[in-house]
């Protein structure tokens, strides 16, 4: 197995730690963090290194890295991360998971995370430093770019762009041939029919609150 370092010490790298640990290739043997976000020297029973000592105790010779990072600031701070990771000299693994479904041709670049249940058809591309959720439709030729985060059960369908950046809400489906730009944020349960502008924030309404209660819906009476 290779050995790798988890640049992140939060949930995700909590998560990446569970998947890389159970459904890979790749041995976690250490966390590591810019030094005044450590707390504690220990994270799930494997040391947490400053990252200004991480070439010093884990040299890139010898050891691989992954930057577990969500989609804050819109990916800057996983980029950031991602960033410095390959300055210090590390090559950066990507978990596949063994239940996501990946057709033979596609493509998929360094330091991404992708969950179960993910369909990745045909002639797809996925750039670098992307995250895609569990439960995603990649349509056939499409292509992710960059520093993206897909969440989960969204739909892009055939012959679709994904600008880098970009955020991807829970439920949202992006419509044949259309072009997500750089930068977009498109919120949860949209659909996306058209091209979108640099920067667009695409966002659907709260579902209305009723004037009726569930206990008045279903008769329920007070104790």
């Amino acid at each position: 197995m290779t050995d790798i370092v988890i640049i992140g010490g939060g949930e995700t790298a909590h998560l990446a730690f569970e998947y890389f640990t159970h459904d890979s290739e790749y041995n976690v043997v250490a966390f590591s963090l810019d030094r005044d976000y450590i707390k504690e020297d220990d994270f799930l029973g494997l040391p947490v290194i400053a990252l200004d000592e991480l070439v010093e105790n884990y040299p890139p010779q010898k050891y691989k890295a992954f930057v577990a990072v969500s989609s804050t600031k819109l990916n800057r701070v996983r980029k950031g991360l991602y960033d410095r990771t390959k300055s210090l000299g590390y090559e950066l693994v990507s978990y596949i998971s063994s239940r996501a479904f990946v057709w033979r041709n596609v493509e998929i670049g360094e330091n991404c995370f992708i969950l179960e249940d993910n369909t990745l058809q045909p002639f797809t591309k996925v750039g670098n430093n992307v995250v895609m959720w569990s439960g995603n439709h990649l349509g056939h030729s499409s292509i992710v770019g960059d520093h993206c985060f897909i969440s989960s059960h969204c739909v892009i369908s055939g012959y679709c762009s994904i600008g880098d950046f970009s955020f991807i809400g829970v439920n949202s489906t992006v419509e044949d041939n259309v072009s997500i730009s750089i930068d977009s944020f498109v919120g949860a349960g949209a659909l996306i029919q058209k091209n979108t502008i640099i920067k667009g924030f695409y966002q659907e309404p709260q579902t209305v609150l009723s004037k009726i209660n569930t206990h008045r819906l279903f008769r329920i009476k007070e104790l």
